[in-house]
């Protein structure tokens, strides 16, 4: 079982550290996409979120100050949901479709970090000092 559990936070820490590795090195284009959904400072907003995934993900992946990095994570998938996923304001009905595909998995993915930042033990993790 701890095996398991291991591979799923690599996985699921994995997730979250790709997107933010997109933030970081496509920057340009999400912020464009950013400024398109009137982000304010888009190109900031884009290089800060992504630091906030990257830390949360490996935060997640290694077992390290999880709680810490569960809440930097649903700080983010939160947010987003609400300022890039407005599918109640899509006319279009494919679009539509689209953005509420986005908005439920960025809630499915915050109900999972609510869940995981109440877990105490991490088996296999990083030990560090807190």
């Amino acid at each position: 079982m701890d095996l398991l559990f291991l591979l799923g936070r690599i996985i699921f820490g994995g997730y979250f550290v790709m997107n933010g590795y997109n933030h970081l090195t496509k920057s340009g284009m999400m912020a464009g996409y950013a400024a398109s959904k009137n982000v304010p400072s888009p190109q900031a907003a884009v290089l800060l979120t992504g630091a906030q995934l990257v830390l949360g993900g490996l935060s997640i992946a290694l077992g390290v100050y999880t709680q810490l990095g569960s809440w930097l994570l649903i700080l983010f998938v939160v947010p987003v949901a609400f300022v890039m996923h407005r599918f109640w304001e899509e006319k279009d009905e494919n679009a539509k479709m689209m953005q509420m595909i986005l908005f439920m998995r960025n809630m499915a993915l915050a109900g999972a970090l609510l869940m995981i930042s109440t877990i105490q033990s991490w088996p296999l993790s990083i030990q560090l000092p807190y």
